[in-house]
């Protein structure tokens, strides 16, 4: 059977655990840069997610390549920054984790409201997701760029099309969607 879109991060996730069952920086990271090219395929409607993503595993994979060793499971960039009371600051990996974690959890949502709502437009999984995942974050300019870039978002017969070039692109965005948010919800508990 052939790999849909979504079997590089399915593949990816495998490898997201130490043998301890820690989260591992590397392997956490690369799964959501899998992602991006299932999420360009919404064209500009996800611009800003997208961009989000980039930015926060760019600033996070820059620490991690600055001592691999130090860094090699994630909180170790949180704890280190709590140690130094620089872990709100709005450049920090703390941070970069959080939004990183908050930009999955719509990306997820998304995916399951694409498979929970046949009968749902692109922009209606989106609009939803985003009210469940990422509105009570975002300000006022933040939340009304998002609204307008969602009236950007493919059509939906078009965008599944695009995406389910080979193999069960459904089961795959599923197994997805039960597979990723267990560790979301680790970094939720652990950042709290």
């Amino acid at each position: 059977m052939e790999g849909t879109v979504f079997t590089p991060s399915l593949e990816g996730m495998q490898h997201i655990r130490s043998p301890q069952g820690e989260m591992l920086t590397k392997p956490f990271l690369d799964v959501c840069k899998l992602i991006l090219p299932v999420i360009d395929k919404f064209g500009t409607a996800m611009a800003l997610v997208k961009r989000d993503i980039g930015r926060n595993t760019s600033r996070l994979e820059k620490k991690y390549q600055s001592d691999p060793f130090r860094y090699n499971f994630l909180y170790n960039m949180v704890k280190e920054e709590y140690e130094c009371k620089s872990a709100k600051g709005s450049t920090s990996c703390t941070n970069g984790i959080l939004w990183l974690t908050r930009a999955m959890d719509f990306i997820v949502e998304l995916f399951h409201n694409l498979l929970a709502h046949p009968d749902w437009s692109v922009t209606d999984a989106c609009t939803d997701a985003y009210g469940k995942t990422l509105r009570k974050f975002h300000g006022w300019i933040a939340s009304s760029s998002f609204t307008v870039a969602m009236k950007l978002a493919p059509d939906r017969k078009k965008f599944m099309e695009v995406i389910t070039c080979k193999g069960d692109v459904r089961a795959d965005m599923e197994k997805f969607c039960l597979t990723f948010p267990p560790y979301l919800e680790e970094n939720h508990k652990f950042l709290e």
